[in-house]
């Protein structure tokens, strides 16, 4: 609050959307201008992933949230799943929600270098493609481990944020 907009927009990305802690989750959710990657707060390949991402999209196309934070479950309400649902990534982009590879695909369309020649992949019926997302998800835990809880990010990544009470 009281950041000049050069400020803000250095801090969010160029989005509004995340700069007052003490916003209403709806506000926050309303303000949104670009695709939103939710995610498992507590998985630490998750958090891998959204390190990655934030080097493959250089000019910050796609915010994050966990799917645990209030951002998360006001964005999960919105698109009608349960606030309690962490069996996959969720990508909400122009009003539509995706999930499990399908998420993953079309989050790949908006990364640099030649990750976006696998997004072709969504032509692979999704039921096979869920399969494989479903058994990476299953293990996921016990490969890659998880936290108590989700952590602040590394300020490099902070900034991709909607919901800055996580900084």
């Amino acid at each position: 609050m009281g950041d000049a907009p050069a400020d803000r927009d250095a801090e969010t990305g160029g989005s509004d959307a995340a700069v007052d802690t003490d916003r209403d989750p709806a506000e926050i959710v309303d303000d949104i201008d670009r695709p939103v990657l939710l995610f498992d707060g507590v998985c630490n390949l998750c958090h891998g992933t959204i390190r990655a991402i934030v080097k493959l999209d250089a000019e910050g196309k796609i915010l994050f949230a966990p799917l645990q934070s209030d951002v998360g479950t006001e964005l999960l309400s919105r698109i009608g799943l349960d606030a309690d649902y962490f069996d996959s990534v969720v990508l909400i982009e122009a009003g539509e929600a995706y999930t499990k590879s399908t998420a993953v695909l079309r989050t790949c369309r908006y990364l640099d270098g030649p990750v976006p020649l696998l997004y072709p992949l969504v032509y692979v019926p999704e039921r096979v493609r869920d399969l494989a997302y479903d058994l990476v998800a299953k293990y996921r835990y016990r490969i890659f481990g998880q936290k108590d809880e989700c952590t602040v990010p590394d300020p490099e990544i902070r900034r991709r944020f909607v919901e800055r009470s996580l900084v």
